[in-house]
């Protein structure tokens, strides 16, 4: 299985609410800005060197279906850079259906807790491509658009999920996610020491400082999203400062 991140990466958020692109603040539905159509925000991240792009179907997430495909797939169809995409995938055969369509991992969250052994059902058709999502709010991770806890302690669960297969973790910490206060760099820590696939993290973000944390605090990968949108920093300036 190849490493979907043999160096580090920024990747930048285009999370979809109503066809549009949006940010949500931590995670609550109601507190989104917007801005605008997700092709046109594609394009900007990938001018400016985006080698991945982290999708997500908020109102799929929220809603337990996919809502937004046809905004995703207009990006599926222009772009060769990689592709996670996640959002309302509940059954293996959704995830099947967007990885024959091109997306390169999907992303898989209430699905996985709810049915873990999806994760191994489509790892086995498609090796390495299913990144599991685990978003923690007070330290025990959340489900259905993060309005649910599990209880499960997200270092745990994400051994579990290597175990059956899973190929990356996506660990998001709800409590910073959209509020541009900095990130958590001691639960991210505890996720990445327990497994050895990688761990992509997100929220919270707020300077080209906390990406360096996360980096240091090993993770693989780094989710941008508001930060971006807001021009706290531009995404060629992210990349450059992590590449030295």
């Amino acid at each position: 299985m190849t490493d979907p991140f043999p160096t580090f990466e920024v990747i930048p958020a285009v999370d979809v609410q109503d066809g549009e692109v949006v940010q949500l603040v931590a995670g609550e539905r109601g507190t989104e800005k917007r801005y605008g159509e997700p092709r046109t925000a594609a394009d900007q991240w990938l001018d400016q060197g985006a080698e991945t792009l982290h999708l997500v179907d908020l109102d799929g997430a929220f809603e337990g279906e996919r809502v937004n495909s046809a905004a995703f797939e207009t990006i599926i169809e222009a772009t060769s850079v990689d592709l996670q995409l996640g959002g309302g995938i509940r059954t293996a055969a959704d995830a099947v259906e967007l990885l024959d369509m091109g997306v390169d991992r999907v992303i898989l969250g209430t699905a996985a807790v709810e049915t873990p052994e999806i994760v191994g059902e489509i790892s086995e058709r498609y090796p390495g491509s299913v990144m599991v999502s685990l978003d923690a709010k007070d330290g025990e991770v959340v489900v259905s658009g993060w309005t649910e806890s599990t209880g499960l302690d997200p270092a745990e669960a994400a051994g579990r999920y290597e175990d059956l297969g899973a190929g990356a973790i996506l660990f998001t910490d709800v409590d910073v996610e959209g509020q541009l206060e900095g990130v958590n760099t001691e639960l991210v820590s505890r996720v990445c020491e327990a497994v050895d696939i990688p761990v992509v993290a997100s929220g919270g973000v707020a300077t080209i400082n906390d990406i360096l944390a996360l980096k240091k605090a090993g993770a693989a990968a780094v989710v941008v999203g508001t930060a971006l949108y807001e021009g706290a920093f531009t995404l060629d300036a992210a990349i450059e400062a992590v590449s030295e």
